[in-house]
């Protein structure tokens, strides 16, 4: 979830997305500079037949590859509903939702698999930020439970191609924020037996075991607990989530993690120099550790140049590709935890549009097929695959007062 903030002045734009608007802008010009009447030949247009093609193409590609998704806060949206808070049945997902998200829309976005995001604010430690975990994943739960006939919920990657190919949403739980586990090994596991499937290290908060992107370094990273965390879950088979982390934590959790990571909802820092996006360092990383970047539709972290566009987020896109190379890119938007979205990336029916585009600039159908799903779910594999190797490690007893001192 992304929760806004001021926005600190960036650099210059990145050349690729510069190049984009200079080309708009000069189109633009030539439309407002052309005489009336001129007998020159008239401006080229789109030839509606190759945009059917690539629109084509995109949709062959999500009807046959799961589109999986990083990040969708639906179930926050609920909570946070001001005409029926909590309520599952109110908000009529059979309905226009005032939100991004609704059956129609993920249909008509062609959606095969998401990771719905069971976030809780870094200030639900005040009231309990396990009892709050607990809540948003009934919420969630009772989502999939309400319309079966849509949702699956998937706790193994199997299950996950098993609901797409029967024309179901795949559905998994993926926490937001480590705050929640309240510093317990025992919680985190018992969150993982409720079907938590990833767990992003931190929110936009420091925690007592790991630094986060958006406050002073209190840790220089990972403590000794956090790692044992990165540990912990490797046993499960939970994916270790490295959106919100700074980069310090970045390099501890590649420099201990046995299986893959991911970065639910995050950019490229090389585009656009926000404190939530990926720095190029961490992503010449990838290669040798696995992992996948699932790019985030949030405009601040793609542009210093509002509106946000189409053109932006492909510039993300392709900046994790050549930096990381074509096997660690994904798609994690962030619907209905952003207030605003790209132009023409306006909810969760717009994918098609996206991929559409990315046929139009060159992209081969192998390339499309695994930014949509294929790389996070050899990704997610990987992991299944450590936990398997894993099995005979016992659980850990380590307390963050043992690891990292009784003043914690």
């Amino acid at each position: 979830m992304y929760v806004s903030r001021t926005a600190e002045a960036g650099p210059p734009l990145h050349p690729r997305v510069e190049a984009m608007r200079h080309a708009v802008t000069l189109a633009a010009l030539a439309v407002l500079l052309a005489p009336v009447g001129c007998a020159s030949a008239p401006a080229a247009r789109p030839d509606p037949a190759r945009e059917d093609e690539h629109m084509a193409l995109a949709r062959r590609v999500l009807s046959t590859t799961p589109l999986f998704d990083g990040h969708n806060d639906l179930p926050w949206a609920i909570r946070d509903n001001d005409a029926a808070p909590h309520d599952v049945v109110a908000y009529d997902l059979r309905g226009t939702t005032p939100g991004h998200t609704d059956i129609a829309r993920l249909r008509a976005g062609m959606v095969g698999a998401q990771f719905w995001s069971v976030y809780i604010p870094y200030d639900a430690v005040e009231e309990g930020a396990a009892r709050v975990q607990l809540e948003q994943i009934d919420i969630a739960q009772r989502v999939f439970e309400r319309y079966p006939d849509v949702f699956q919920e998937a706790l193994t990657p199997d299950d996950a191609v098993a609901a797409f190919e029967s024309g179901r949403i795949a559905s998994v739980m993926g926490m937001e924020g480590g705050h929640a586990i309240e510093n317990s090994l025992g919680a985190l596991r018992a969150f993982h037996r409720l079907g938590a499937r990833y767990l992003t290290l931190t929110h936009s908060s420091n925690i007592d075991w790991a630094d986060s992107c958006c406050e002073p370094a209190e840790h220089g990273g990972l403590t000794e607990f956090g790692k044992e965390v990165v540990r912990e879950m490797n046993r499960l088979g939970m994916l270790v989530d490295l959106s919100h982390v700074s980069p310090e934590t970045m390099h501890d959790a590649l420099d201990v993690t046995e299986a893959p990571v991911i970065f639910s909802h995050s950019s490229a820092r090389g585009v656009t120099d926000h404190d939530r996006n990926v720095p190029d360092d961490v992503l010449r990383r990838l290669p040798a550790t696995d992992g996948v970047v699932m790019i985030t539709f949030v405009p601040s972290f793609i542009t210093t140049e509002l509106p946000a566009t189409i053109g932006d987020v492909i510039a993300h896109i392709e900046h994790v590709r050549d930096v990381a190379g074509m096997e660690h890119v994904g798609i994690g938007a962030d619907y209905d935890g952003i207030s605003s979205t790209p132009e023409g990336l306006e909810d969760v029916a717009t994918y098609p549009v996206l991929f559409a585009e990315l046929a139009r600039r060159g992209w081969s159908e192998g390339e499309l097929r695994k930014l949509a799903g294929e790389n996070v779910l050899r990704v997610w594999r990987k992991a299944e695959d450590t936990r398997i190797r894993l099995r005979a490690r016992p659980a850990s007893t380590a307390t963050i007062e043992a690891l990292d001192g009784s003043g914690r």
